[in-house]
């Protein structure tokens, strides 16, 4: 018996389904500057490690006789490949087959793909573009009945599509228009990435028309748009550098949180200090400085991988390694609003925190806040309450935590520099500055009589300032034991490297019983 018949059938059955949506869609494709779903695939994963599954589903077409004409594939492409080695589930939509709507899509394919890397505890990566096989208005028609979104048998998409995020790590690519369904997808990711030329939008500019606003789409979803609204984590010129940051950022975490994050060979010594360090933060408290020169000083060389840069700017957060082992960084950032924490600030706190305490990354807080921000935009957002907010999660970790206090710690924000309930290791510089209130604006409300009394009142608050400037000294706090060390910033790197190690033995591998937000 042979089976050749059978074979050549296949053959031809897959020839169909790598020619996509036919030479023309694919010409428009890449006249665009696009490149198309299987062609993304290839470039983002390990040479011919890519193995389909439903490589031969769609919808097709019979001679008269049953003869098969052709085939129209599924617009969703997924499969099992492997990233530097480990393996991951990729899926992507085929926008030259229907736009990636479900006009095309058989919602079972992109289903598993979710099933598969829960099942098999493995990352998985959403190649997006269109409406991520969400409907159109052109479903009723095709379908024959308008579609109930979670309707019967339809919530299990929905389900897997966030269950995921407190299993495997999740990455989102928007490479092109992206609405709906497919937005959503995007956004339900422990790190996205777009593309400058791409946009990302609940509905599209012909639906948003409707209300009166008659944008082009950049203008309603594009990069700056949803990177400083926080929907989007990073906006990149090509779709190639989108893959490298795929990649870069599954370096730093386990397969699941089954897990623990690998620990690599590193070649940078832990005991290197740098005496820039020693100039960076000024003496004079009203100028600024530039925090990410400290990160890039004591974290293994060119290891920060920052996350979310254009989002609640007070706060830098991002992967790092010390002497090779992975954690979650955070750091003030004085350049915007002093490292005051806004309400968005908070907002990234959360769901940064979350993320580390997921995949068993301990935290690592380079801390100048002078407090939550004031004022009536502040009060307006709901500062505090995101803010309290921020500490509940802070409160709800297990995974092992370090401060390094660079200069001020004030309020209830500069409360929340470690978890509250349980040990966490503390360091300050010689330049930290700490107390309920920041003496500057603070004196004159609290000592204005005797202020007003002096002969000399100019020089009355001077003497004040003096008395006051040498009390609250790092020092003093650190002689009653209300700070822990206070360090030469030389040692910052040695001891954030013994920390890691420290750090490495205590983790515990498993779900996280709390809920985690995308």
């Amino acid at each position: 018996m042979n089976w050749k018949p059978e074979l050549d059938e296949l053959a031809r059955r897959k020839a169909f389904a790598y020619e996509m949506g036919g030479a023309d869609k694919v010409k428009r494709q890449h006249d665009s500057g696009r490149l198309t779903v299987r062609e993304r695939i290839d470039k983002l994963v390990d040479k011919d490690s890519f193995l389909e599954t439903g490589a031969i589903s769609g919808l097709g077409e019979y001679e008269a006789n049953g003869d098969l004409k052709s085939v129209t594939p599924a617009n969703c492409v997924f499969g099992r490949a492997k990233v530097d080695g480990r393996p991951v589930v990729v899926v992507g939509d085929d926008f030259t087959v229907r736009g990636g709507s479900a006009d095309a899509s058989i919602a079972a394919k992109p289903l598993m793909a979710e099933e598969t890397a829960n099942a098999f505890r493995l990352p998985i990566i959403r190649v997006i573009e269109g409406s991520g096989g969400g409907g159109s208005v052109k479903t009723i028609e095709t379908k024959g009945a308008a579609n109930l979104p979670g309707g019967v048998g339809g919530t299990r998409g929905f389900y897997y599509m966030t269950e995921n995020l407190s299993q495997v790590p999740v990455v989102g690519l928007g490479l092109g228009s992206v609405a709906g369904l497919g937005a959503a997808r995007l956004a339900s990711s422990h790190y996205s990435v777009m593309t400058k030329k791409s946009a990302m939008f609940v509905a599209g500019p012909p639906v948003v028309a409707r209300l009166g606003q008659p944008l082009e789409k950049t203008e309603l979803g594009g990069w700056e748009i949803q990177t400083r609204s926080g929907a989007i984590d990073h906006a990149v010129e090509t779709e190639e550098e989108a893959f490298a940051c795929a990649r870069r950022f599954l370096s730093y975490l386990p397969s699941s949180v089954y897990e623990l994050p690998p620990t690599i060979a590193c070649d940078d010594d832990p005991e290197r200090g740098d005496d820039a360090l020693m100039n960076i933060v000024p003496r004079n408290r009203r100028q600024v400085y530039k925090m990410r020169q400290i990160i890039e000083q004591v974290v293994d060389k060119g290891s920060f991988f920052e996350i979310g840069q254009n989002f609640g700017r007070s706060i830098i957060a991002g992967l790092a390694r010390f002497d090779g082992r992975a954690v979650m960084l955070f750091a003030s950032d004085p350049y915007n609003y002093a490292g005051s924490w806004t309400a968005d600030t908070c907002q990234k706190v959360v769901r940064f925190v979350d993320f580390a305490e997921t995949f068993h990354l301990p935290v690592v807080y380079l801390a100048d806040c002078p407090g939550f921000l004031i004022g009536l935009e502040a009060e307006k957002s709901a500062t505090i309450r995101h803010g309290v907010r921020a500490m509940a999660a802070m409160n709800q970790t297990t995974v092992p935590w370090c401060t390094v206090i660079i200069r001020n710690a004030y309020g209830v924000a500069g409360a929340a520099n470690q978890p509250g309930g349980r040990l966490s290791l503390r360091y300050a510089w010689p330049s930290a500055s700490w107390g309920s209130l920041p003496l500057e604006g603070g004196i004159e409300a609290a000592y204005r009589a005797e202020i007003d009394a002096a002969a000399d009142p100019k020089a009355k608050l001077e003497e004040i300032e003096i008395r006051l400037n040498k009390l609250r000294s790092p020092f003093r706090t650190a002689e009653k034991f209300w700070v822990e060390d206070i360090i030469d910033p030389k040692k910052t790197r040695s001891l954030l490297c013994e920390f890691a190690r420290l750090a490495e033995p205590v983790r515990t591998p498993g779900k996280v019983n709390f809920a985690i937000r995308p």
